[in-house]
């Protein structure tokens, strides 16, 4: 991937101006989350909401922010996100990572035209340069970052921050609980994308307490990274689009649209696949329509809809 030269001034790839005006959001009394001791050092990695958004674009305009689209249920977001915040961290200031979570903040969304997630964007000099969709590889994202930095270094932005720099800071003053052991334990196996170990730890999670809803959405969304981290994209889409009632083929598409972001669409595959099956043979699609449910969340417009079609078939 190349960026976008720097011969001319930086043209965003969305418009923004409709956030530069927002009302800033109160800085906190007590150090962010994951903030240094000395609760004086920016955050090289900030939670940022519509409304902090124009301090952001103002930040840019001294250090590049890189600009990470996510949501709980995306499980790609999960393999990519700690990938950037490790690398942001080795370039010790001279780069900010700034993580949105996409159903907390649909302005954002909205404004960055996130059709598909994780999504990553860079802001230079308060204007936004398109870096990359989906969760690449470290070695891809170290080489976007590389460019990155010259791009920046010859638009003039070459600042760096750290200790005494007053930065941006969200609201959530509270250390985060730690995490159950066993849920700890599956978030590190994730990371090192073991999968199988973090399903067995999961697992192991709900033989202890069958009512853990962590650990059941949890147990979904690496089920989800284990059945596609290995798939084809095109060649999947080319064996459902010549078998339209093989259930393999629409069930890995369908994890395939879910995990890049295309909720919609997995759930109106699967739909469409169970309304024209045989009765007999429908159970394990609406088993995965059920699982995908769960990994989005109940109270999601688009899990009503389409559980709302689904019984409609039912019935």
């Amino acid at each position: 991937m190349t960026l976008p030269g720097s011969n001319v001034p930086l043209r965003g790839a969305v418009d923004l101006s409709a956030l530069r005006n927002c009302p800033t959001a109160p800085s906190p009394s007590e150090p962010a989350a994951g903030a240094p001791a000395d609760g004086n050092a920016t955050r090289l990695v900030i939670n940022v909401t519509d409304a902090m958004f124009p301090d952001v674009l103002e930040l840019s305009k001294t250090v590049p922010v890189v600009v990470d689209l996510w949501a709980e249920w995306c499980g790609p977001c999960k393999q990519l996100s700690p990938v950037l915040e490790r690398v942001v961290t080795e370039y010790a200031g001279r780069v900010v990572l700034a993580k949105v979570d996409v159903d907390a903040n649909p302005q954002l969304a909205q404004a960055f035209r996130a059709q598909s997630i994780p999504m990553v964007v860079a802001l230079v000099g308060g204007q936004a340069v398109p870096l990359f969709t989906g969760a690449v590889p470290e070695q891809q994202v170290r080489e976007v970052f590389a460019q990155l930095l010259q791009l920046a270094a010859q638009n003039g932005v070459t600042g760096t921050v750290g200790a005494g720099d007053p930065g941006v800071t969200d609201d959530d003053a509270a250390v985060e609980p730690a995490l159950p052991p066993l849920h700890a334990e599956a978030f590190a196996a994730i990371e090192s994308g073991d999968y199988a170990a973090a399903i067995s730890a999961y697992e192991r999670a709900l033989a202890e307490n069958p009512r853990d809803t962590d650990a059941r959405a949890g147990l979904a969304q690496v089920q989800l990274l284990s059945r596609v981290q290995d798939a084809d994209l095109q060649a999947a889409r080319a064996a459902a689009a010549s078998a339209p009632t093989d259930v393999d083929a629409q069930l890995l598409v369908a994890d395939l649209d879910l995990a890049g972001g295309h909720v919609e669409d997995a759930f109106d595959r699967l739909l469409d696949v169970f309304a024209a099956l045989p009765d007999d043979v429908r159970a394990p699609v609406r088993e995965r329509l059920l699982e995908l449910f769960g990994i989005v969340g109940d109270d999601d417009p688009r899990v009503i809809r389409a559980r709302s079609r689904l019984a409609s078939l039912l019935f």
